[in-house]
């Protein structure tokens, strides 16, 4: 019981030092994982060995995908595609139904490319559309965080819940398919969220006064790239996974031959996303000034401090795994038959607490690592749906300690009482359909 006490005791200072003291994650994991280490037992042998041999093996499995998946996210940000997916939402969907155009563009963008990023490339052509179709800003501001949010916890190779796959060794395919799934009837959750605030706000419309004519501006001008090519970067990788995800099945619906040896290789994470890279140099096209070294710079140094915080989450898990807290845990909790609840419950805690979906995902994966088998998780499907659980989690909510939070307000001119009652309250709602949807999956199938 001491060791458990001694856990949450250090979880809460984490917390703390984040949020009061703004403390980098970085360094409140690596130092976590030193304490837990002599309050567990280790000596300083053992805690060294254990906290580098737990940051190397968690980055061995997914750093070089975090920056591939970076790279790309750069990318689509700096040529313009994630406008270009846009265009394609409001033309397919209708302008008519922007609100929910919005929705899908959001959750489109989002699985490369980090919401906050995400939101701001966005915002001016959601101030375009509130002018043109007379819709309050904030309203499809919620509807846009919502989309972008929803596939930033839920669908690798967004860096939190591909730490997490990682971190419970799933399969990424399944996650990815599972995810997809998941996050989708998520993101509508959000999106009707929004319609209900439209009728709210019908009266009293938060326009932006600032006018704002980039979205025709790109339109007319096609200084965007193709629909195709800024889709490709995305579909094509998610589709390989998918396919050897498929291909080894245990019924081998593929084949045992070389078509499923193609797609094993092709469909490893690293090679789809390499592939996903070479397919979004094609971006570059129309843009004169700009050179592929430093765009793949840029992405490059996003994934850096990622990449640390996840190799620091790793070490953290597995000082955690050395010193026997999983065990502890999983005696102590298993009984009471909670099973997808409590990823979800710790994720919840850490999130609303320290403010960073990322951090939360990384840190309450590394706690629930070791107590899978005690739970009933320890199969394919429960260990991708763990990673889903955590992901629900680490949505609910966003709130004034969430940098999320604040890029929705700000790029929205919304004021903090608004952003309240229509942001947080949606990721509110957001995770928990979420962990619904995922606890009737495993009810169903587990």
């Amino acid at each position: 019981m001491e060791i458990l006490i001694a856990l949450l005791v250090i979880v809460l200072l984490m917390i703390i030092a984040a949020s009061k003291y703004k403390f980098h994650p970085f360094l409140s994991l690596l130092l976590a994982a030193i304490v837990m280490g002599f309050v567990g037992g280790l000596n300083e042998e053992e805690i060294i060995t254990t906290l580098t041999s737990g940051f190397g093996k968690t980055l061995g499995s997914i750093g070089i995908i975090i920056a591939f998946g970076t790279i790309i996210g750069a990318y689509l940000e700096k040529s313009g595609g994630a406008k270009t997916m846009a265009n394609w939402a409001l033309k397919t969907i209708g302008k008519n139904r922007s609100i929910l155009a919005m929705n899908i563009t959001g959750f489109i963008v989002s699985i490369p490319v980090y919401c906050d990023s995400g939101f701001i490339i966005l915002s001016s052509l959601n101030k375009a559309i509130s002018k043109h179709n007379k819709i309050p800003l904030a309203v499809l501001s919620v509807s846009l965080a919502a989309g972008l949010y929803t596939a930033h916890v839920f669908v690798p190779p967004t860096p939190g819940p591909l730490a997490a796959t990682a971190a419970l060794n799933a399969d990424l395919g399944l996650v990815i398919l599972l995810g997809l799934a998941v996050a989708f009837p998520v993101s509508m959750v959000g999106y009707f969220w929004a319609k209900y605030l439209q009728k709210r706000y019908k009266n009293n419309p938060i326009i932006s006064d600032i006018i704002d004519n980039d979205y025709e501006i790109d339109l007319k001008s096609n200084k965007i790239p193709k629909t195709t090519e800024a889709f490709m970067p995305i579909i094509i990788p998610i589709i390989l996974i998918a396919l050897k995800s498929i291909s080894n099945y245990p019924t081998h619906p593929l084949g045992e031959g070389i078509i499923s040896k193609i797609a094993n290789f092709l469909g490893n994470p690293v090679i789809a996303l390499l592939i996903g890279v070479f397919l979004a140099f094609k971006l570059k096209i129309n843009i004169k000034d700009a050179i592929h070294f430093n765009w793949v710079t840029s992405g490059l140094k996003e994934a850096g401090i990622i990449i640390l915080i996840t190799g620091a989450g790793g070490a953290f898990g597995a000082i955690l795994e050395t010193t026997g807290v999983g065990d502890i845990i999983g005696s102590r909790f298993s009984k009471l038959n909670l099973g997808l609840f409590i990823p979800f419950i710790i994720a919840a805690i850490l999130k609303t607490a320290q403010g960073s979906s990322t951090v939360s995902i990384i840190t309450t994966a590394a706690i629930i690592a070791p107590v899978l088998e005690s739970f009933g998780l320890d199969s394919s499907l429960g260990r991708a749906l763990t990673v889903l659980a955590i992901g629900a989690g680490a949505m609910t909510v966003s709130h004034l300690n969430d940098s999320y939070f604040w890029v929705v307000a700000q790029f929205s001119e919304m004021d903090t009482k608004t952003a309240i009652k229509t942001q947080t309250v949606s990721t509110l709602f957001q995770g928990l359909s979420g962990i619904v949807i995922i606890m009737i999956i495993g009810w169903i199938f587990i």
